[in-house]
């Protein structure tokens, strides 16, 4: 079955076969943030943005992302390395594993939400699954994140 979608920003047009996962078509073609994890849908690690929201690859298939737009990590390297440098500063990124499907999730969250609190963010990023941590530093990164998304839009307005 052919599909055609856009895979960070580049229009493309794959042959896959009708029973295929999004995880493994996606790691396929070399989106290696994309990462296996419980393969239950609990977990978060293989989130990904389809129109904007996140989706987890692992319970769906392929043929889904057909006429869609489709966003990683690998095209979301810039605010994924402004948000990830938050993460570090708060000791909270610990072995790294579940960092890209968390940190895409944050991303969906900054644009979904105007001004979370901190239950808001503790619900949207509920079905995140960190082994490492107690979710602590990740939240303190999360609010410290936020704050500085505000003033630079304050600069900017200024």
């Amino acid at each position: 079955m052919r599909i055609n979608f856009w895979l960070n920003g580049v229009k493309k047009e794959e042959e896959i076969r009708p029973d295929t996962l999004l995880l493994d078509f996606l790691r396929s073609l070399g989106c290696y943030s994309v990462k296996r994890g419980c393969e239950t849908a609990n977990c978060g690690l293989c989130t990904v943005l389809v129109e904007g929201r996140p989706m987890l690859s692992c319970s769906v298939l392929a043929a889904r992302i057909d006429g869609k737009r489709i966003m990683t990590m690998e095209g979301l390297q810039g605010e994924a390395k402004e948000f990830g440098t938050f993460l570090a500063n708060e000791g909270a990124e610990q072995c790294g594993f579940c960092n890209p499907g968390f940190i895409m999730n944050v991303i969906a969250m900054t644009k979904e939400l105007a001004d979370p609190t901190e239950d808001e963010i503790k619900e949207y990023l509920a079905g995140n699954l960190c082994r490492c941590s107690g979710f602590v530093g990740q939240t303190r990164s999360i609010l410290k994140y936020l704050e500085y998304k505000k003033n630079q839009e304050k600069e900017v307005q200024a």
